[in-house]
């Protein structure tokens, strides 16, 4: 992908519920960033999700994907919603589809506490807690999606799929990421497969090839933990680990247990990434008990916004795109480090506000 600071373009897919209004408060912080970092950026708005397949019976049409496909980055807000699904009772999920279509292996999904912002866990330590849970997105158990086979109304079975070629590149994606961590945060990186290697041999061939390809990573160390026993140290010492890659439904739960311990969902960004395509889009679903309601703690968008200028910074537009994302992150501690309180953390402070007052930030001198 050859990009300059002039030509970017980045696929809007608000979505559904509260997908629509934290996708305009996100606007409405990247417009005063890109003017004052001089960005080159354009937003080609599309239609996707649950009420775009209520209204025409495609929840994502063809050209709709390919617009999405031929642009720089896609940003997403939610899509779904409860009482739309498919014949066979699925949820509308375009996102799911992107991920597949595009090949977006590599689910990234930083889980990190921000200044001022309630833990979960009483120890200070979990002040430090700053993780990466890196979901593999296109194989796992969700291969499964849409193949699954019911046999006799007796029972089900779903295949789940792991593959060399997908768990090297997922292995590689980690240790790269563990070691661009390292050199930010001044320390040695470390990444930690997650698995369940004592039961299944699927699992025990991904902790194979992972150790292989980790022998190509000697800076950065290696290691591995069963998933159930990360599920308990996530809550018992989750600032003792960096980069956590897993196979995609453990990727799924971990994440959810993630935004749990820094303060919910609406502090949980997420990017899918893969050789050439990216779609940015917070963790979260599209809330309907607060859609409509200007309640929605648009952080997670925010965040995830930034890691897209990040991304696109790296794939070439320029170190411009790289002071943004940096500026954008610091910008929405800073907001919080003052006191900003959403309702999903017994505050206040909706949707528009959070906009305002991260927006306020944005060229204001650095804290000390």
């Amino acid at each position: 992908m050859a990009l300059s600071s002039n030509t970017v373009r980045v696929a809007l897919m608000p979505g559904d519920g509260i997908g629509t209004e934290v996708t305009e408060a996100c606007i409405a912080v990247l417009e005063p960033l890109a003017r004052r970092h001089g960005l080159g950026l354009g937003f080609d708005r599309l239609r996707a999700g649950a009420m775009a397949y209520r209204d025409t019976g495609s929840a994502m049409d063809e050209a709709t994907f390919e617009r999405a496909r031929d642009a720089d980055a896609i940003l997403l807000g939610a899509m779904g919603w409860p009482g739309i699904r498919y014949p066979d009772g699925t949820e509308i999920a375009p996102q799911l589809d992107l991920r597949f279509r595009l090949g977006l292996y590599a689910g990234v999904r930083p889980i990190r506490a921000l200044p001022g912002v309630p833990t979960a866990l009483a120890d200070p330590r979990a002040a430090e807690i700053d993780l990466v849970i890196l979901r593999e997105s296109t194989e796992g158990l969700f291969a499964a999606r849409g193949r699954g086979e019911i046999i006799d109304d007796r029972e089900a079975r779903d295949t789940m799929v792991i593959t060399r070629a997908t768990t090297e590149r997922l292995s590689d994606f980690a240790f790269n990421l563990a070691r661009r961590r390292a050199a930010r945060r001044g320390r040695k990186g470390r990444v930690t497969l997650v698995d369940k290697a004592n039961v299944f041999t699927g699992f025990a061939f991904m902790r194979k090839v992972f150790h292989e390809t980790a022998a190509k990573h000697a800076d950065v160390e290696a290691a591995h933990h069963y998933i159930d026993a990360m599920a308990l140290d996530l809550v018992r010492r989750p600032w003792d680990f960096d980069v956590l890659p897993t196979e995609n439904m453990f990727g799924d739960i971990l994440s959810d247990l993630g935004a749990g311990l820094i303060g919910g969902m609406g502090f949980a960004p997420s990017a899918d990434i893969g050789d050439t395509h990216a779609v940015f889009q917070p963790s979260h679903g599209t809330a309907p008990d607060i859609a409509g309601k200007g309640l929605a703690n648009p952080t997670a968008m925010l965040l995830s916004a930034a890691m897209m200028l990040d991304w696109l910074g790296e794939r070439g537009a320029g170190q411009s795109w790289a002071d943004a994302s940096a500026e954008l992150e610091a910008a929405v501690d800073a907001a919080f480090a003052e006191g900003l309180r959403t309702p999903d953390i017994g505050g206040t402070a909706g949707t528009a506000e959070v906009a305002r007052r991260v927006a306020d930030r944005i060229g204001a001198p650095a804290q000390a």
